[in-house]
């Protein structure tokens, strides 16, 4: 790998000097179980899951609780339309984690019954893990709130957002995206990318951020652009409320705001980007190799795509991240590997065969090998034309 990647990988570690990620694997699994018990204790109170006995109609051997699609689950639940998959997304899950059978028909059956006392537990060790992590409480009270909530969110009662921004305040959004760990590592590490990026212009720089949200990444790109020759940085976003916060907090000359959806189309500046971020939300896009086409065709030679991508979808999002996903039709449109699955998110092996498919060759890939950071699945992917 590039110098670029030693230089970045030294400059995000070095944000997080004094945090110890050796048991960040076993944090991880800490945090996942708990709101993988958190889910299997909503599906068995609430659905016939929690009632089926051998004795039902639907069991096909002794022993074994009668068996039910996931529509039927859905069902029980209340889900709102077009939250209906989040239903059998959550089942894969825990039959994935050995707490729900599944037959050859994909029926469930036997859903695991968390007793009180392993609940405690799982509490107990969520909180060693956030602090074994250097989590903020908020990433704590999310999850919990999620789980509490998840009633109402499946009957689109309220919306994601009232998770991000409990009492319209940002702070758990600032936590999600921020204010951790592998955040901290990989947003610094990305400013060093910029750095090295500004340092070798020949000329005004030209940048394209990409559903910027809450500017998490954003704000630390910014400083390194302090005093330098940019003509524009483009702060874009599917959501008005996002551009109109950034408006209140970013106060650079140079910055330009625009409603963008990247699964329509992105800006018409054919060959005349220096630096394309996307943090957190490329994987939004119906089709990977598409949207990266798209982008290497924006890039002037030389120029850089930055991406942030989690690689992995950990069972501690199961309660918040597909709400956000939901689209009025149901589960997003995926055109392509994800296509007729519930994915979200590509493996690190496929982004950079997508970013090498699309003609751009990657310099920096964090973390590295066997950095235990790894074990939060976000990585910092960055590829030049």
């Amino acid at each position: 790998m590039s110098p670029l990647n030693d230089r970045a990988d030294a400059a995000g570690h070095a944000a997080i000097a004094g945090v110890d990620p050796s048991g960040a694997a076993g944090a991880v699994h800490d945090l996942d179980r708990l709101i993988l018990l958190g889910l299997a204790t909503d599906l068995h109170r609430r659905t016939r899951l929690g009632r089926s006995t051998a004795r039902e109609t639907g069991a096909d051997r002794p022993g074994r609780g009668a068996a039910h699609e996931a529509d039927v689950v859905a069902s029980d639940l209340g889900a709102a339309p077009r939250h209906r998959w989040i239903a059998g997304h959550w089942l894969a899950a825990l039959h994935e984690a050995g707490l729900v059978g599944r037959d050859a028909a994909g029926r469930y059956h036997d859903l695991h019954a968390p007793r009180r006392a392993e609940l405690a537990t799982a509490r107990t060790r969520m909180e060693a893990a956030r602090l074994a992590l250097g989590y903020p409480a908020e990433l704590a009270e999310l999850m919990l709130r999620s789980l509490r909530l998840l009633p109402a969110l499946l009957r689109d009662e309220i919306g994601v957002q009232a998770l991000l921004y409990p009492d319209g305040e940002p702070a758990t959004a600032e936590a999600v995206y921020r204010g951790n760990v592998i955040s901290r590592y990989l947003n610094t590490a990305a400013a060093e990318v910029l750095r090295d990026l500004a340092a070798r212009a020949t000329r005004s720089l030209r940048i394209l951020e990409l559903g910027a949200g809450i500017g998490a990444t954003t704000a630390d790109l910014l400083p390194v652009l302090a005093g330098r020759p940019v003509e524009f940085y483009l702060f874009t976003d599917l959501s008005p409320f996002f551009l109109d916060t950034a408006r209140r907090r970013f106060d650079a000359g140079f910055l330009r705001y625009a409603l963008l959806d990247i699964a329509r189309d992105l800006p018409r500046r054919p060959g005349e980007l220096d630096l394309v971020v996307a943090a957190t939300m490329a994987h939004n896009a119906p089709h990977i190799g598409r949207l990266l086409g798209q982008v290497a065709g924006l890039l002037a030679p030389g120029g850089r795509v930055l991406l942030i991508e989690t690689v992995r979808e950990h069972p501690q999002s199961l309660t918040s991240m597909p709400f956000a996903l939901s689209t009025q039709d149901g589960p997003p449109r995926r055109l392509d590997g994800r296509a007729g699955t519930t994915r979200t998110y590509l493996s690190r092996a496929e982004w950079l065969s997508a970013l090498e498919g699309s003609g751009l060759r990657v310099e920096v890939d964090l973390p590295r090998p066997g950095d235990p950071l790894t074990a939060l699945s976000q990585r910092l992917l960055v590829a030049t034309r």
